[in-house]
This record gives C-alpha cells, structure tokens and sequence, in this order.
C-alpha cells in the first residue's frame, strides 16, 4: 500500500492530496526559512491562529449568501483577510506601544484564536449550511478533496513560491543584516511586511492540507532542519524546500496508505523525523559530529600530554593516554618512548619553550593569541622566526619535525 501511495497509483484523490502537500511543504519550507533566519518564528504561530475567525465569517457570509457555505476559495479569502488584520494588529502593538513583539504574538494569537473558537461554536449550532467539518480546518482535512481544492492550493503555493524567489535577495538581507539594509537605503518595514504576508500566503493555502494549528512546523521545521546542513543562505533555503516537500509527499502517501491517518499531523511527524536525522548525522552542525570533533580533541590532548611528560622522564600512569601513544608508535608497552616518540616529544617540549618566547614577547602579541596549547608554532611563524626565538632559548636549533 506504501508502494502504491508514493508512486501515486492509489487512486485520484490520493494523488491530488500528495502532489498538494509536495507543493504546499516546498513553499513552507522556502518562506519559512526567511522567517527563521530573521529570528520570528513565532511570528507564523500568531498569523496562523488569526486565520480562525476569517474562516467562520467567511463561512457564515457565504450561508448568509445562499450558499452551502464550503467553498474553499471563499474560506481562504476569509482566513486570508482576518490573518492580515491580525499581523497588522500585531504589527501596530509593536511599533507603536512598549510591548515586546513576544508580548504582541501571544495578545494576537490569544484573542483571534479565543474569537475564532466562540464564532466555530456559533456555527455548530446553525442548522443552515453545511458546517460539519468546518472544524477540519484546525488541524487540516484532506478526505474527498476535490479537482478545484487541490488546483487552488497547487496555484496559490506557486505563487508564493515564484514570489519568495523574486525577492529572495532583499529579504535576505534584511533577515541577517536589517541595519545594514537600512543603511543601503532598502525599506525594511515593508520588506517585513511583504515576508510577513508570504508566510500568510502559505498559511492560507495550507489550511486545507495540514490545518492552521499545525502549518507553523511545516513553515519552521525544514528551515531549522535544513540549517545542519549548510552555512550558506541560498544552500539553507534550497535545501529546506526540498525538506518540506518529501515531507508533504511522504506523509500524504503515509496517510494515504494506513486507515485513519490524517494528513497534517503524520507530514508534521515526518518532518520532525529529517529534523531528528539532521540533528544527528548532518556531517558539520550535528550532534555525531560534535561528538566525534570532541574525540579528536581528547585524543590530542592525550598525545601532546603524553609526549611532553616523555620529554620530561615522566611515568605515564593514563590508561588512555599510553593506549593513544602505543597505536601511535610513540611509546611501547611498558611506557618507554619509542625512537621517533623521543623525536616527537622533544619537539613537543622545544615548542612549549617557543611559545613561552612567544607569549611574553609583545611584537608577538596578535600570534599569541592563538596559542591554545595544540596549535603547532610552525603554522603562525616562519622559519626565520622561530630560528630567532631558538636562538633567544638557546640549546639544539631548527626543531621543525
């Protein structure tokens, strides 16, 4: 059945539902991450829980109209409006009283959300329309979607798409660098604006597929998952809208396959699997990485220890520092150093000399710095250097194993 549903052989609607989510988790993922590299994610929590009481209004406007009230375009035109009015409110609160924009998020969030709970309960009790389901849109309802359904979302995910794309430099800019960018004349108010309303877009159109309480992961978590793996912007945004979309195809075809799955939550789980996965094998930022980075590191402190210890006629008692030395062929057994162990260590102890020299001299002051008691000294003078401090030490000259 896996099989089927991710080779789209499951059936029409199956289809539809997971070339949606492809899209809807590939523009998520691309404006989410402007969002995050601007440090207001929380931004697109408060955007999405004001898009609750558009979706009643515009449903009881269009029940007051004659309709059935669930046409789709008409409830994301209505989730559309009522999510504009809460960033502009949220905007307003920021700029113009001493709130903190936290403080702005969690007044917006909390007083549309709470306002769309109470017009929802209205709803139920109509008996006009047809309002079973409406409650869908919290957490996203793909069963029976229809042909017009999934274009809407198809064409309003590549809009933003092809929008984010046209002003991905600016908004780049402004999320690392926002004085910078006022400073080379760019209007960063609006520039905020304008990401504020791409992350609205999406927002709208997802509401459909994963719900408005749950379309926030899909606009954060591939942006964050993308980010162990590239310290470039345009490699982090790329790589985070690929995140979000074998996210959406993935978990659509995971819902697709198994009874009673809904869509939203299993695409959020399978994005927070990449996120899992990125956290601990991404080859730079990840957690094994570091682990391993920090083995490396023992491991040199082991070997220079040992080496100046040996120099010194020193008896080496470290189980693990004598390991390192012996797989090395520095030391054997028994902890006698090994002829090019002597070697090594004398070197170790010549360069100790060298950077005491180094540190205590104040022509040196810049190259002092990087001593960290690993660096070898023939990485930060030359030869002609180092030759002048061993001749302020005195003894053996050019030590330059």
């Amino acid at each position: 059945m896996l099989w089927d549903a991710l080779t789209l052989q499951l059936g029409y609607n199956a289809t539809l539902v997971a070339l949606g989510a492809t899209l809807l988790g590939v523009s998520a993922g691309v404006t989410g991450t402007f969002l995050f590299l601007r440090k207001r994610a929380l931004v697109s929590d408060a955007i999405s829980h004001a898009t609750l009481p558009g979706v009643c209004l515009a449903f009881m406007a269009l029940v007051a109209l004659g309709g059935d009230g669930r046409n789709l375009l008409g409830l994301l035109a209505g989730s559309a409006i009522s999510a504009w009015a809460g960033l502009l409110c949220m905007n307003w609160l920021t700029r113009h009283t001493r709130l903190a924009e936290d403080a702005a998020i969690g007044a917006v969030l909390s007083v549309f959300f709470g306002f769309g709970i109470v017009l929802l309960t209205v709803i139920q009790t109509m008996g006009v329309g047809r309002q079973a389901g409406l409650e869908g849109f919290l957490l996203g309802s793909t069963a029976g979607m229809l042909w017009a359904d999934a274009m809407i979302i198809a064409i309003g995910g590549a809009v933003t798409l092809l929008l984010v794309m046209i002003i991905r430099r600016p908004m780049t800019l402004v999320a690392f660098d926002p004085e910078y960018a006022a400073a080379r004349g760019l209007p960063v108010h609006r520039i905020d604006l304008a990401m504020m309303g791409l992350v609205m877009a999406v927002t709208v159109v997802g509401l459909k597929i994963v719900g408005l309480i749950l379309i926030v992961a899909l606009l954060i978590i591939p942006a964050v998952t993308a980010r162990f793996w590239s310290e470039r912007s345009e490699h982090v945004v790329l790589l985070a809208g690929v995140a979000g979309g074998l996210a959406g195809y993935i978990g659509a075809a995971i819902s697709a396959s198994a009874p009673n799955l809904p869509t939203g939550p299993i695409i959020v789980l399978v994005s927070f699997a990449f996120f899992v996965v990125s956290l601990f094998f991404a080859p730079k930022r990840g957690v094994l990485a570091a682990v391993l980075r920090h083995l490396r590191f023992q491991r040199r402190v082991h070997i220079r220890q040992g080496l100046l210890a040996l120099a010194q006629g020193q008896k080496i008692y470290e189980p693990l520092t004598l390991r390192l030395l012996r797989r090395a062929g520095l030391a054997r057994a028994d902890g006698v150093a090994t002829d090019t162990g002597k070697a090594r260590a004398a070197k170790a102890l010549r360069d100790e000399r060298r950077w005491e020299i180094v540190r205590a001299d104040l022509a040196h002051e810049a190259t002092a710095a990087l001593y960290d008691g690993l660096r070898d000294i023939e990485t930060v003078l030359t030869r002609d250097q180092i030759a002048e401090i061993d001749r302020r030490i005195g003894g053996p000259q050019g030590i330059l194993l």
